[in-house]
This record gives structure tokens, sequence and C-alpha cells, in this order.
């Protein structure tokens, strides 16, 4: 029991570590583009890639980052399993939801010149 709060512990030091550099590298990113200025534009737009692809990589060792790298894996294999429609399922849904809208709005205009007229007889304006 002892073994496992202590192994608990150390995985959390190590994980606010890491959090901590992954922080550091991001602000180094932005420190150096705004310091080095005068270097041109392509080499600092590299050193920003690089920078955070290695705070993703650090981060990724996280506990958090392996859960949501397990979390995105799960999300690509139920995006796989989708039926997507087809062309004309998704063009013949198209038009469905625009003739039901246009039917709608017509239907509300007319409820709404029925009530006008309904208010200017009671009220006699």
């Amino acid at each position: 029991m002892k073994a496992n709060a202590e192994n608990q512990s150390n995985s959390s030091t190590m994980d606010g570590l890491k959090w901590a550099a992954v922080f550091a590298l991001l602000a180094a990113a932005v420190v150096g583009n705004y310091l080095y200025s005068d270097v041109s534009v392509v080499a600092r737009a590299a050193a920003i890639v690089v920078l955070v692809a290695i705070a993703g990589g650090v981060a990724a060792l996280t506990d958090k980052g392996k859960t949501a790298i397990a979390f995105a894996r799960e999300s690509r294999m139920e995006v796989r399993k989708v039926v997507w429609p087809t062309r004309q399922e998704a063009t013949q849904t198209t038009f469905i939801v625009l003739a039901v809208t246009v039917i709608m709005a017509l239907a509300l205009w007319g409820i709404d010149g029925i009530m006008v007229r309904l208010v200017r007889l009671v009220t006699g304006v």
C-alpha cells in the first residue's frame, strides 16, 4: 500500500516536471520569436515548429497525454465505423430540408399576418 502511494506520488512529481518542461519550451518559442525578429521568418517558423513538436512529445509522455492519445485513437476507430451518405443521399436530404424550411417560413408568415389583423381588429388601430 505504501509502495503504491510512493509510486503515485513519484509519477505525479514527474508529470509536474514534464508539464513544466512543456510550458518552458512553449515560452522559449514565443520569447525566441520575439527576440530573434531580425532572423528570417522561415528559420524562426522552423524553430517554432521544432519546439512545439518537442513540447508535444514531452506532453505525450505524461499521464494526461497518454489518456489523450488513447482517446484520439478510439475516436479515429469510431469515425471509421460511420456510414457516410452518398452524394445523392446528401443532395436529397438537403433539398428536403430546404423545402421544409420554405414551407415553415410561409406558414409562420401567414400566421403572423393573421395575428396582426386580429390585433388590429381588437385594438381598432
